[in-house]
């Protein structure tokens, strides 16, 4: 029979040895944070752990702060005139809002792909998904070559694109555009990419592809999405946040804030009581 001291003991290491663990798979950690623009108040008290090498959702009405924090993540709220913010947010522990943190490296380190697809309008496809490596002063063409070739791929691009590689990347579809921007933040390879709302302005085709290529990313970076439209978030993600008036009112795996919410407030939005 094993003592109780002995199996309290054991208990102790295993939770201890669970805590480490979960905390190596946090990639984004948030904690009280709040953001003004001017006098204005976007976010409240948001803290939230979103998980490494996983997808994340972040969903609410228009206006309820999914894309303001998003934006905290690499720092881009700070070209708003105006902005302010308090609260902590951490990379893999790394304190992003620390003086010795800049900006422009954090956001190789943090990529993003917005709403609208903006390919450099004077660059080729080529340009375009190398323009981050070379300001960065790679030269290497056997490099250049293949790591464009290997995020053409990731972003399934290159198929449709692998005979065109100097032409404008402005001369693609909308959703290839898309792919191409999505190419391009890989190239520097991202501890995390951020996409706001990525399929907004995409056809069902082209939609259907960026959430394939979601599923493919995360097994190299942290995703994390904002999206208003829930059954893209069902699809795509593995965990989801719940937003309302700059709250997070609710974060789980999406499985269960689909099925079973712990708010009320969560059920009434995913069932459409409101929003």
């Amino acid at each position: 029979m094993v003592p109780k001291i002995m199996k309290d003991e054991v208990a102790a290491v295993n939770n201890e040895e669970e805590n480490v663990q979960e905390a190596a798979t946090v990639s984004l950690d948030v904690n009280d944070l709040c953001l003004w623009y001017g006098k204005h108040q976007a976010l409240y008290d948001v803290s939230i752990k979103i998980p490494a090498n996983k997808s994340t959702a972040i969903i609410g009405p228009s206006g309820c702060g999914k894309s303001t924090l998003l934006r905290t993540f690499n720092r881009m709220h700070e070209v708003s005139p105006g902005a302010r913010m308090s609260g902590k947010v951490h990379l893999f522990g790394e304190d992003l809002y620390s003086p010795e943190i800049d900006p422009t490296i954090l956001r190789r380190r943090v990529g993003m792909v917005f709403q609208k697809s903006n390919p450099f309008p004077t660059m080729t496809i080529r340009e375009n998904v190398l323009v981050g490596l070379r300001l960065n002063g790679v030269r290497d063409k056997k490099i250049l070559n293949e790591r464009l070739e290997s995020c053409l791929r990731m972003a399934a691009l290159w198929d449709e694109v692998k005979d065109h590689l100097d032409r404008p990347g402005t001369g693609l579809s909308g959703g290839q555009q898309q792919r191409l921007c999505i190419a391009r933040a890989m190239a520097m390879e991202p501890e995390v990419l951020l996409m706001d709302e990525p399929c907004s302005a995409l056809d069902p085709i082209a939609t259907m592809k960026i959430e394939e290529l979601i599923t493919t990313l995360k097994t190299k970076c942290t995703v994390v999405i904002v999206t208003h439209n829930m059954q893209q978030a069902g699809r795509c993600s593995d965990f989801t946040a719940f937003m309302y008036l700059g709250k997070l009112v609710e974060f789980d795996r999406t499985e269960k804030i689909f099925t079973n919410p712990d708010k009320q407030q969560t059920e009434d939005y995913i069932t459409g009581r409101f929003g």
